[in-house]
């Protein structure tokens, strides 16, 4: 074989994210097969050391929280009607603080969507998934890079912060076989759940200045372990309106917030002397680039903003957006989700956006929208 050629293998996008999700840790894959997430569960079955077929998305993430408190780190894979299902018990899972990954993989909307037709519109389902408008950690993918990358963010997030994150992703990302060079992708450490090894009694709810509790699985026998999805002390004992307990579920919004500099990723890709941006995410992101290009080969200035990191809206997205007097949001969404996110319902003076359903966003279409104003 050609040198130039020996690592290059033809491959679809949830191969790249199953072994990224086993090699930082995750360990069990628990899934109700549905389109567009199907070969994120075939290649679960090969590739993770427990794998469980469950008899639909409530019982699934039942059953993913039963492995979080006894250890183990799990992940499952859904689109839009499932992860409807999964609401109230990725609620439950965020109070009780276990580690977990949802592949949320979109499809096009409204209602169940259409199985075989991809778009961008669950960001704002993800955005409005906990009661009281609390926070999950959620990345999307933009490219093959990613797959890896951000599928392993995922996993050590998860366990840092003790928490379910969404790994936001496409039907075209996943079952789109492309040739790739796996030489490029870089290792993958896994990461392990923080465990408590003091003498005193555990207090599972009990975090220090991270925010973030010691872990300890009730399969352990030194001490014992109280878990709770209702309003809790420190102690895991159900309270109402006590203050420790209030103060104990705010904790759940502070330590996403507090830590999300360390989670937050993106590309910028500035062109000195521009003054138009082009902010984008997931499968957008390949026609933005694109664009870009085409854009620059003829003389035109225009940067772009891929967002990695989507919740909690990290601040220094709108810090990058306030120095371009220009700004184009691209997204596959008819509404424009990410630019109500990043700039509210009554928008900014010289934002606008490239939408879209039904049909992938093409790089004319966003070069029309750059030049408009021209």
């Amino acid at each position: 074989m050609h040198e130039s050629k020996k690592n290059l293998a033809f491959i679809d996008g949830s191969r790249l994210i199953t072994e990224a999700l086993v090699r930082a840790g995750a360990d069990t894959f628990v899934g109700y097969p549905i389109t567009p997430a199907n070969l994120l569960y075939l290649y679960a079955t090969k590739r993770f050391p427990t794998m469980l077929a469950a008899p639909d998305e409530i019982t699934t993430l039942q059953w993913m929280s039963g492995f979080a408190v006894a250890g183990h780190v799990p992940v499952t894979a859904t689109s839009f009607p499932g992860y409807a299902l999964m609401v109230e018990s990725i609620g439950m899972a965020a109070m009780m603080e276990l580690p977990m990954v949802i592949i949320l993989v979109q499809r096009l909307g409204p209602a169940t969507g259409t199985a075989t037709c991809g778009a961008q519109g669950d960001l704002n389902v993800v955005f409005g998934t906990m009661s009281g408008g609390y926070s999950i950690p959620t990345f999307s993918i933009s490219n093959y890079h990613d797959c890896w990358e951000l599928s392993a963010k995922a996993v050590h997030t998860a366990i840092q912060l003790r928490t379910p994150v969404v790994l936001l992703t496409s039907k075209e990302m996943v079952m789109t076989l492309q040739s790739f060079d796996w030489s490029t992708l870089p290792e993958i450490k896994p990461k392990q759940v923080k465990l408590y090894n003091g003498s005193s009694p555990y207090l599972p709810y009990k975090a220090d200045e991270s925010l973030i509790p010691d872990f300890l699985p009730v399969s352990q026998n030194q001490h014992q372990v109280r878990i709770t999805a209702s309003t809790h002390d420190t102690k895991g004992i159900l309270q109402n309106v006590l203050p420790e307990a209030i103060d104990n579920t705010k904790r759940l919004e502070l330590k996403v917030r507090k830590h999300l500099d360390e989670y937050t990723v993106f590309d910028l890709d500035e062109q000195e002397g521009s003054d138009r941006l082009i902010i984008t995410y997931d499968i957008s992101s390949q026609a933005s680039r694109e664009a870009v290009a085409s854009l620059r080969a003829k003389g035109e200035k225009v940067s772009l903003l891929v967002a990695k990191t989507l919740l909690p809206i990290p601040r220094v997205y709108v810090e990058i957006a306030s120095r371009y007097k220009r700004v184009v949001i691209v997204e596959e969404n008819l509404t424009g989700q990410l630019r109500q996110l990043l700039f509210g319902v009554a928008g900014r003076n010289g934002v606008s956006g490239v939408n879209g359903i039904a049909k992938m966003i093409s790089p004319t279409e966003i070069i029309e929208e750059v030049l408009r104003h021209e």
